[in-house]
């Protein structure tokens, strides 16, 4: 979405109409007029604050972007924006942390709004074994590592399935948000040839779970895992990077899968990405 520029009503405009909505429904939610949502969306009538956050929340507008609807009004911006790391935000390390240690044997890993790496378990170096070193610089960004032909695509069994489900998530990502950098890294994984041993379907085995959920089957040097991922964010956070990380953990989908990763996690294999941290 084009922000550059624009003036607030634009904008309104523009997320109404991301969202697929009518002047007349958005009105109804937000219990105002449509005259007066006509008004604000031509220049006709300048909003204020309290109307634009009203707005936003019915739009469900992104922090981040409710940020310059208010810049965009001559607001000053509500929404704080600060790393996880800073001073005062030492509970949301904590639970991190938390989160990481607790998935243990299993993967999990903590990314911002670009995918790109804030922190992994020890789970998650036992599975990068033979990834490209180029992969795993800071900035690092999971996206690339999956589906990037030197990173683990080699390794999971159903990459097509694999690699649809993370497009079509991603592309629900920026229906949500808009946002152009999000649009750039579709393209660029979506240009990413194949690796050469890809197979053309999951194995049958998999078929039943498959109907549930897409599950990642990865080659391991003990054998291969099925995994299933689920995600947990900071659901009412009113600061624009908390907002926008999300942890990932990825668990077992089967027995055999537990086994292996318990067995990776006794011979602590060493991957070489704990320093592989991003800025947000």
């Amino acid at each position: 979405m084009k922000q550059a520029n624009l003036t607030a009503g634009q904008l309104l405009r523009q997320w109404r109409q991301q969202r697929r909505l009518s002047q007349l429904g958005l009105a109804i939610e937000a219990e105002i007029s449509q005259r007066h949502l006509s008004f604000i969306e031509s220049g006709r009538a300048a909003p204020s604050r309290d109307m634009i956050i009203r707005l936003a929340e019915q739009l469900d507008i992104p922090l981040r972007e409710r940020n310059i609807l208010l810049t965009a009004a001559g607001y000053a911006p509500v929404y704080s924006e600060a790393r996880p790391d800073t001073p005062g935000h030492e509970h949301v390390q904590q639970f991190v942390q938390f989160i990481l240690a607790g998935c243990e044997p299993f993967p999990a890993v903590v990314v911002d709004r670009y995918w790109q790496l804030y922190a992994a378990n020890d789970a998650l170096t036992r599975l990068l074994e033979g990834i490209d070193q180029r992969l795993l610089q800071p900035p690092v960004n999971v996206l690339h590592l999956s589906l990037h032909p030197r990173g683990l695509a080699a390794r999971i069994i159903n990459y097509n399935q694999w690699r649809e489900h993370i497009l079509m998530r991603l592309e629900q990502q920026i229906r949500e948000t808009a946002d152009a950098k999000l649009i750039e890294l579709l393209q660029e994984l979506s240009q990413y040839p194949p690796p050469t041993n890809v197979r053309p379907a999951i194995e049958p085995v998999t078929m039943q779970l498959a109907q549930l959920a897409v599950p990642m089957q990865l080659q391991t040097r003990h054998g291969s895992v099925s995994l299933i991922n689920t995600t947990t964010v900071f659901g009412t956070s009113t600061d624009v990077t908390l907002s926008e990380l999300a942890i990932e953990c990825f668990f077992p989908a089967d027995d055999h899968s537990a086994a292996v990763l318990r067995e990776l996690a006794l011979t602590n294999t060493e991957a070489g990405i704990d320093d592989a941290t991003s800025s947000t």
